[in-house]
């Protein structure tokens, strides 16, 4: 596993004190950021060869939120690549090795001069061995999309949405997506599912539908066309 150890800031915080959902996607895409610049795979080597790695699917599972000040280990670990795909998993943990949280993602290598996924070789991957994928319940990587939704307030790409990539954020999909639903709904468990980048000046069209378990925020495209769609899961009474 390679991991690092941080202390949760006020800034990453939500209202409660806990770490924010944004905040923990932050420091999954941070942990595997910081390996690939470790073993020589990072931003500029992949610039070099006009290559990019880019996320198709999260699964994050909450098992208790860190809080405000307290320390934690961040881990991440691939455990398969297999044709175009990656798949890595991610972990929050306490000062005393007991998961936080956890999660599964699933990445595939992008040619961005020829503008299409290419297969994964050795030569891509050499550095980052592989361990045994991580206990949990894994779900599907596509999310259905229900019949019936509620339509969001247009939402315009900005620079601040942005990453290196020159599209929005992993992260960003779902801090919109978290801004349409209750503010007391507690997220459990979030399932993202990437299909289409946004980029500056887009206009994302939110579609938004309550679900047995939660809600399923699909962010769309003027035609219709989801960017981005988020799965989320509500806490059990009593909290995390």
């Amino acid at each position: 596993m390679y991991q690092f150890e941080s202390r949760v800031r006020y800034s990453e915080t939500d209202t409660d004190g806990r770490l924010s959902i944004t905040g923990i996607i932050n420091y999954f895409q941070d942990c595997s950021t910081f390996q690939s610049e470790d073993v020589g795979l990072g931003l500029h080597a992949l610039e070099n060869r006009h290559q990019a790695w880019w996320l198709s699917s999260w699964q994050i599972v909450i098992d208790r939120y860190p809080v405000l000040g307290e320390k934690i280990q961040i881990g991440t670990w691939p455990y398969d690549f297999k044709g175009i795909y990656g798949f890595r998993n991610f972990c929050i943990r306490d000062m005393d090795g007991r998961y936080l949280v956890r999660a599964n993602s699933v990445w595939f290598l992008f040619d961005t001069q020829a503008g299409r996924p290419i297969r994964v070789t050795e030569e891509q991957i050499r550095g980052y061995g592989s361990e045994p994928r991580l206990e949990m319940d894994y779900a599907p990587r596509r999310i259905s999309l229900p019949p019936e939704y509620e339509t969001g307030d247009m939402v315009v790409v900005a620079k601040h949405h942005l990453d290196t990539n020159h599209h929005v954020n992993n992260a960003q999909y779902v801090e919109i997506a978290r801004e349409l639903i209750p503010d007391d709904f507690r997220i459990a468990e979030l399932r993202v599912e990437y299909k289409k980048a946004a980029v500056l000046g887009n206009q994302i069209f939110p579609r938004v539908s309550r679900t047995q378990e939660g809600y399923v925020v699909a962010l769309c495209d003027g035609t219709g066309n989801p960017h981005a769609v988020i799965w989320l899961r509500e806490e059990s009474q009593g909290g995390i």
